[in-house]
């Protein structure tokens, strides 16, 4: 089984002038957790997760606290949100690079990668380069899984 057997279909993504306040309506309205950021031939050139998004109101001193469990909240910390002027910048100021998995990809191969970059969805691109779908670990996950179903039976 391939990657493109469990992927969903129906990407959003967004170009790299999309601002940021623009990228955070879309993460709230279609509930996602990664965007794709595509150049105008449809082809994905990088990638903006809501981790990246949550990290512009994080604390700094995050990254230097090994454990955080002695926190219980991060009191007037927690309703602070970026300025005006972070949510007008573009996406591609935000964007990391992108892992992609060609359709044909074998389901263990793209989990793999996928643990390996510590991604959570990876885009799934055409022979082309096109964007072609997304694929999360549940969903490759899922259809490790429903080979075992059927092996069983």
């Amino acid at each position: 089984m391939t990657v493109k057997n469990c992927m969903k279909r129906n990407v959003v993504s967004i170009n790299a002038d999309t601002t940021i306040r623009e990228a955070m309506t879309l993460f709230v309205k279609k509930h996602i957790g990664s965007l794709p950021v595509v150049d105008d031939n449809n082809t994905p050139i990088g990638v903006i997760g809501l981790r990246d998004l949550l990290k512009l109101e994080m604390p700094s001193f995050i990254d230097f606290v090994a454990d955080v469990d002695f926190v219980h909240d991060f009191g007037a910390v927690e309703d602070l949100r970026p300025s005006a002027a972070t949510l007008k910048r573009t996406a591609k100021s935000i964007m990391r690079p992108v892992f992609t998995v060609k359709e044909d990809c074998g389901l263990l191969r793209a989990y793999s990668l996928m643990l390996q970059q510590n991604l959570h969805d990876i885009p799934v691109i055409t022979g082309d380069g096109k964007m072609a779908g997304i694929a999360s670990r549940v969903d490759v996950g899922v259809a490790i899984l429903s080979t075992w179903i059927k092996a069983e039976r």
